[in-house]
């Protein structure tokens, strides 16, 4: 039995971007239709495109690398938990500001950032509420919240599938086997604009439905395989991973032969929040009796 706890397994799923890699390569090569997330989620702010812009569990710096395509001018700040993440960062040998940290605890003045971005990354936190409290903190009173985030609903076909091979593997009864929750259930775009208005005067949600089409097996096993360490400890005590694996090669390849794909339905999105700036700015001043 795993006695790791779940920051343990958060540090050593990401101690190199390898796992992070394989989901994200999936998503570019295989998601219908074919539409930059990155750069969706960007799009819902209109930038001036000088802003001090903070990027929370930035990752390898997908956000990074659309920024500075765009807004080359922008003054950007790096920082994640895992040193390894950033070492795999585009600009980490570019002489920008990386830092390893926790969101937790961030290691900035208050009101530092025009731009606090922490996109699909709270969910790994142990306690939501005190990073939230934190990037507030940290963000401008006229500044911007950016979290993209996936919602409850993400994936069914997969989490079905799932389910049925424990079924089949558990000496439990059927009634109480439920698929290995998705790790971003803990903040997802229904749990988490809650959260986030406890801290921002205003939140607003954008959605981005699409799907994961796997024309045969091996991509969808490798996307499912690089989840392991974020979900096998949901399994039953009497169910091994490669055994759920193994029925679920077995269901996807009889999926694949008979519909001649896997489609896999997909919801995320981006909460935007702000205490009076961006999409709220107009109507802030309007109630404070400024003229516009």
């Amino acid at each position: 039995m795993n006695s790791e706890n779940p920051e343990q397994i958060v540090r050593r799923h990401y101690a190199t971007d390898e796992h992070l890699r394989i989901r994200q390569e999936t998503h570019a090569r295989y998601t219908v239709p074919d539409r930059s997330f990155v750069e969706w989620v960007l799009d819902r702010v209109d930038w001036r495109g000088d802003e001090t812009v903070l990027d929370v569990g930035c990752g390898t710096g997908l956000y990074y690398d659309k920024l500075a395509e765009y807004h080359p001018d922008l003054r950007y700040v790096g920082m994640d938990l895992i040193g390894g993440m950033l070492r795999g960062h585009s600009g980490y040998n570019n002489e920008k500001s990386l830092l390893q940290g926790d969101a937790q605890q961030l290691p900035f003045a208050t009101a530092s950032f025009d731009v606090v971005m922490a996109n699909h990354m709270l969910y790994h936190v142990e306690n939501v509420e005190i990073a939230v409290a934190e990037l507030a903190r940290v963000l401008r009173p006229d500044g911007i919240l950016i979290v993209a985030a996936n919602s409850i609903n993400t994936m069914p076909e997969m989490q079905v599938l799932m389910r049925r091979a424990i079924v089949l593997l558990t000496r439990g009864g059927a009634a109480q086997v439920r698929a290995p929750e998705l790790p971003s259930d803990r903040f997802a775009l229904e749990n988490g604009t809650r959260v986030l208005s406890r801290y921002f005067y205003a939140v607003v949600r954008h959605d981005l439905p699409s799907a994961l089409v796997f024309p045969e097996v091996e991509p969808a096993m490798a996307y499912l395989e690089s989840t392991r360490d974020l979900r096998e400890a949901s399994l039953p005590a009497d169910v091994v991973w490669e055994d759920v694996m193994m029925i679920m090669r077995q269901q996807i390849n009889q999926l694949v032969k008979h519909l001649g794909e896997l489609v896999i339905s997909k919801q995320a999105g981006v909460l935007i929040a702000s205490e009076r700036g961006g999409f709220i700015q107009q109507f802030t001043r309007i109630k404070s009796g400024e003229s516009v």
